[in-house]
């Protein structure tokens, strides 16, 4: 596929003149919303073209250095693949016979088309499908407004946090806060439960490694091991979706054995309840259930008992399981029982999102929406799309769904349907702008300037444009203020710039801003929040509940995983890749290189014998909704009956071409609709040598119709 005018400074930065450096925000889903330096230099036209990305040392969270693929981002900013002009497929969706058109000949289509899906089947025929492809509260999240304005069907952002969100809420309520990680080197044992931080929160690492130095034991709690297992003192491996189950027995030894802190637990409501659910699992029984031997859980639930400060660093891996809101609820509510929250460097950290308290009132156009609207689910896509659910057009803005998506054969089949407008809006050629009638090229971050806050700290910045626009790119916030205006919108938040846009979120009356202003942000980049250090904002109860008090209900759902069939008799498990983040990074070479080159699936030898499988050798994945062709790797880093897929590979790397998304399926988590893309029950099939598909690089991936 080819949607692309050639870019011709890709990576040639031939250049003269001195080094002039920038400080920017990486605008990516990673809670460490990165201060980065990018290096500039002027071509020999006088052109600026950015030389080299690092770490701002001055910033007290990246204290120096990027992460493995943010060095990389200037390849993908350059690359040769990347949209510089707005595009219309003028054949089939996925042909790729691609025609270059003019902003106006591309917007005035695109208005007009949308003017009359609305006439003909109202504005909840329009489906906009977006995610945190930036995390700018200009191009990531206020650009919703249009939508909202039209009154289009609401998109239920929850491919990622919602279910950890609901288990953390169930607990502390909202907005969501946690330990601040500039304490954490106070807390001697740390627990990293459910997260590969090393290569999904690598900032946090200096902080873990000086605790370490102050005699910190670090305890990594996963279903498999990783990255983060081998830098930690022991490892815990667990059974999938056996979270809660271990958490409920680390509770119980506590407080039957009246370990717990007597003024914390006089701050919580529902301890009874929560007492009797957590007797319900002693040790052996939840041995048996997660894998981990009765005394390993004993020790751990002694020393976390025993240690202050403590801390546990929760991730959403846990919560990406039927029963994943629950697991998190349930792990989240021990630091109450031994008084963690009173101590700096105590407590847990999910987020620290709900600590930014901007002005949201016309954010997003929060104040456009309308009491009947009708929601979406993202992870429901496939379905959204099927000819018979009434949506007509789909404009889809910092994501990905044919890779990222569940079921992605049925969303990818679901896109190419004539009747259905596609548009998007990209930085590059991806799987998903293949089936495009219109591809709109987007800005990166480096060109356009925007407002970032954080989820793994207390740091709001401001990141202006540093390079000069790529071809005839553009932010998505221009782009549908164009469609605004062509519409005949009036409601003036549709048109604010970033500016605008900062000084309207930082009118908020709340403390924690006082005295930050756009111009000290511009001036100095970034600003922490006014909250105290060390920062305890659960010390006496929650702020959040409507008592004031932490909330000990025992979860809501059943703690045991589904059983699994003997027809699908493996648990599959697709986590982050360390050089990758979601698809973002896909079309950038060296660091698929770095992951191997191609997709893989880890399996425990034990299982690979029983099923006649050899390392290296080509294995089919096969689920209830479909299958999909991988390399196997034999491999202690999962226990027997779990098969891991690391990364959100783009599909074309697959030998079939199929994404690992064509297997998960659109269920949805206890609470908060979350994805479980980690609760996949699978099959292993051996792919005869005779039978060995051929690799789809571009094209038309197998099996998709």
């Amino acid at each position: 596929m080819a949607v692309r005018a050639v870019n011709s400074h890709a990576m040639n930065p031939a250049s003269s003149g001195p080094v002039e450096t920038f400080r920017l925000t990486c605008p990516l889903d990673c809670p460490d919303a990165c201060s980065l330096l990018l290096d500039t230099r002027l071509d020999d036209t006088g052109r600026r073209l950015g030389v080299k990305i690092h770490g701002d040392r001055n910033h007290p969270v990246t204290r120096g250095f990027a992460c493995a693929k943010t060095y990389r981002y200037l390849e993908r900013h350059y690359h040769q693949d990347r949209p510089l002009y707005p595009m219309r497929q003028v054949g089939p969706k996925g042909e790729g016979r691609w025609q270059r058109a003019t902003w106006d000949e591309a917007l005035d289509e695109i208005a007009g088309n949308i003017a009359a899906i609305i006439k003909e089947c109202g504005p909840q025929a329009i489906l906009p499908y977006h995610y945190a492809g930036t995390m700018g509260y200009l191009e990531g999240t206020h650009v919703h407004g249009l939508w909202r304005a039209l009154g289009t069907l609401e998109l239920d952002e929850t491919i990622c946090s919602s279910a950890g969100a609901a288990g953390w809420e169930a607990v502390y309520g909202s907005p969501r806060v946690g330990t601040d990680p500039e304490d954490v080197p106070q807390a001697k044992l740390i627990l990293l439960w459910g997260i590969n931080s090393l290569s999904t929160n690598t900032h946090l690492t200096p902080f873990l490694t000086a605790a370490r130095k102050n005699g910190a034991r670090i305890v990594h709690l996963d279903v498999y091991a990783n990255r983060t297992s081998r830098f930690a003192d022991e490892f815990v491996r667990l059974r999938p979706g056996t979270d809660a189950a271990l958490a409920l027995a680390i509770a119980n030894v506590i407080l039957s054995r009246n370990l717990g802190d007597a003024a914390s637990l006089a701050q919580a409501s529902g301890l009874d309840d929560f007492r009797s659910a957590a007797a319900e699992w002693p040790l052996e029984r939840s041995a048996d259930l997660t894998g981990v031997p009765a005394w390993v859980i004993e020790r751990l639930a002694l020393q976390y008992a025993q240690a202050s400060p403590a801390f546990i660093r929760v991730g959403y891996g846990m919560t990406r399981h039927a029963g994943g809101a629950s697991a998190l609820q349930a792990v989240a509510s021990l630091p109450v029982l031994t008084g963690q929250w009173r101590v700096p460097g105590g407590g847990a950290l999910l987020t620290t999102s709900g600590a930014f308290h901007l002005k949201h009132s016309k954010l997003a156009g929060e104040h456009l929406l309308q009491p009947d609207r009708k929601t979406i689910n993202m992870n429901r896509l496939a379905s959204a799309l099927e000819p018979d659910a009434g949506v007509r057009g789909l404009v889809v803005y910092n994501s990905n769904p044919a890779v990222v998506a569940p079921d992605s054969t049925r969303v990818i089949r679901g896109m190419k349907r004539a009747d259905l407008l596609v548009v998007v809006l990209e930085q590059a050629a991806t799987e998903t702008a293949r089936y495009a009638d219109w591809v709109l090229p987007a800005t990166t971050f480096l060109e356009s300037e925007d407002l970032y806050g954080a989820y793994g700290h207390y740091y709001l910045s401001f990141s202006r444009a540093a390079l000069p626009v790529q071809g005839e790119a553009r932010p998505n916030s221009w782009v549908f203020a164009q469609l605004a205006r062509r519409l005949g919108l009036t409601d003036e938040s549709l048109y604010w710039d970033a500016r605008q846009l900062t000084r309207e979120l930082l009118s908020s009356p709340h403390s924690s801003l006082d005295g930050i202003t756009l111009e000290r942000l511009e001036a100095e980049g970034f600003v922490r929040l006014n909250h105290p250090k060390p920062y305890l904002p659960y010390r006496d109860g929650s702020p959040n509940t409507p008592d004031g008090r932490y909330r000990l209900s025992p979860p809501p759902r059943q703690i045991d995983p589904a059983a699994l069939r003997s027809e699908f008799p493996l648990r599959l498990v697709t986590p982050p890749a360390h050089h990758f983040l979601n698809s973002t990074y896909g079309p950038v070479a060296a660091l698929t290189a770095a992951e191997g080159g191609e997709p893989v699936v880890l399996i425990n030898p034990s299982d690979a014998a029983v099923l006649g499988i050899h390392d290296g050798g080509l294995v089919r994945l096969v689920s209830e909704q479909g299958g999909t062709v991988r390399r196997a790797r034999l491999s202690d880093a999962p226990g027997q009956g779990t098969v891991v897929v690391e990364g959100t590979w783009w599909n074309s790397t697959a030998p079939d071409g199929l994404g690992i998304n064509a297997l998960t399926s659109e269920d949805l988590t206890d609470m908060g609709g979350g994805s479980t893309f980690h609760d996949t029950p699978v099959r292993l099939e051996v792919v005869a040598q005779s039978d060995e598909p051929p690799t789809a690089l571009c094209g038309e991936p197998a099996g998709v119709a």
